[in-house]
């Protein structure tokens, strides 16, 4: 009973040591403070496809994937008594990185921005509704592995939300879909920065 209990023991620090084993040759680093998260790309077909990972907590990872402006499945992977998540996500990883799929280029990423006009240089509801709008673009650019909002600003008679897209084209479609008969359905343009 003592050698099964040892065993055991043995083989749970086993699995503590081996949740630190992201191959970082492959994927971003990460620590314990921070939560990991990579976005692969992969065009199949002609259509932009994603795929992506972030933890969840310390004992889980979500994977989600699909076609660049639609949102995807998605899957929660998680660490069980002998197993860790991480090392189950890693092999995902390694897998999509073996059909071709790579982090989307930094000179390739669009940036978009939904203008809104205002009085001067806003009010306090101007604000808390950028702030709102901000959360939603989030969420929608995310589910749909486009990208995610990168601040704003507001005065001088405009108000601006700024979003890190991979396809403008298709970003813009489906922003102006989720935003419309909405209360942020006023804005006066979504147009591409240069």
């Amino acid at each position: 009973m003592k050698q099964t209990l040892m065993f055991l023991a043995a083989l749970f620090v086993a699995a503590v040591l081996c949740t630190n084993n992201i191959d970082k040759s492959k994927a971003r680093s990460f620590s314990e403070e921070t939560k990991f998260m990579i976005k692969l790309y992969k065009s199949i077909d002609g259509q932009l496809h994603y795929w992506e990972t972030w933890d969840n907590d310390v004992k889980s990872a979500v994977v989600h994937w699909g076609i660049v402006g639609q949102k995807g499945q998605q899957k929660e992977i998680k660490s069980g008594l002998l197993t860790s998540f991480r090392k189950s996500v890693q092999k995902e990883i390694d897998q999509k990185l073996e059909e071709g799929y790579s982090e989307f280029e930094e000179d390739q990423i669009s940036f978009l921005e939904i203008e809104y006009k205002i009085d001067g240089f806003g009010t306090d509801a101007d604000l808390d509704k950028r702030q709102r709008l901000e959360e939603r673009m989030d969420e929608t650019l995310g589910w749909t592995g486009l990208g995610h909002t990168d601040g704003g600003s507001i005065g001088s008679g405009t108000m601006e939300i700024g979003c890190m897209v991979v396809d403008f084209d298709i970003a813009k479609k489906v922003i102006e879909e989720d935003l419309k008969d909405t209360e942020f359905s006023d804005y006066s343009r979504i147009y591409k920065m240069q």
